[in-house]
């Protein structure tokens, strides 16, 4: 089926729309050098979206939005892993201390920018994110980071069903390939989020700051 086939039947059901917030946080997801070291086997050449992260980063500071960070950390063996450690074996790259783990040179938390360290996909499942998000009266995210299909995707959703407007950038967003990463910006947009341009993004934070 044709991609204009694939919007065509998707209209009437699926054209809600979410309103940006009064008050937004940058949700940056697991922009780590996993999926930045050619010799990883999470690699996913997205130096451009690592780019696109930057420029964000940096106006959110600039707006002074709280920024959040997440990270991935197993114990040795992946016991807190689950079933998703063994579904995905290429995640033994996050044990603790790997350099696999480490936020890129560009792309580093600041002291008092907060760090979310996570086993599963979501950046809310089993952490004190959505608890934290509330704490700080926050009713809006901006989504960035790796991969679209899964920790991305994830944390989109629960974001929506935590209470929160998710806005995904997709500049700032990357996958292995572009079929899935197209694929799933087009789903997220469909049902959960609203997918935005990085232009977007920061045209919304200036006016905030403005």
């Amino acid at each position: 089926m044709a991609f204009e086939e694939v919007t065509a039947n998707y209209v009437g059901a699926f054209d809600g729309t979410l309103r940006f917030g009064a008050s937004p946080a940058l949700v940056i997801v697991d922009v780590v050098m996993a999926y930045l070291d050619p010799g990883s086997p999470l690699y996913a050449a997205c130096e451009g979206a690592l780019a696109s992260n930057v420029r964000l980063l940096n106006a959110a500071r600039v707006t002074g939005i709280p920024v959040i960070f997440t990270n991935v950390v197993f114990q040795a063996g992946g016991l807190d892993g689950g079933l998703f450690y063994r579904k995905v074996p290429a995640l033994k790259v996050f044990t603790p201390g790997s350099p696999m783990g480490a936020f890129h040179p560009d792309l580093t938390p600041r002291g008092g920018e907060l760090v979310v360290t996570k086993q599963y996909a979501s950046a809310f499942f089993g952490t004190s994110l959505a608890s934290t998000l509330t704490a700080l009266g926050v009713d809006t995210v901006l989504v960035t980071g790796f991969s679209t299909s899964g920790c991305v995707r994830a944390t989109a959703l629960d974001a929506l069903q935590s209470g929160f407007a998710p806005f995904v950038v997709r500049d700032a967003c990357a996958d292995r390939h572009p079929a899935p990463h197209e694929a799933n910006l087009f789903d997220l947009q469909a049902k959960y989020a609203e997918v935005i341009t990085e232009a977007d993004a920061l045209a919304r934070l200036a006016s905030r700051a403005g």
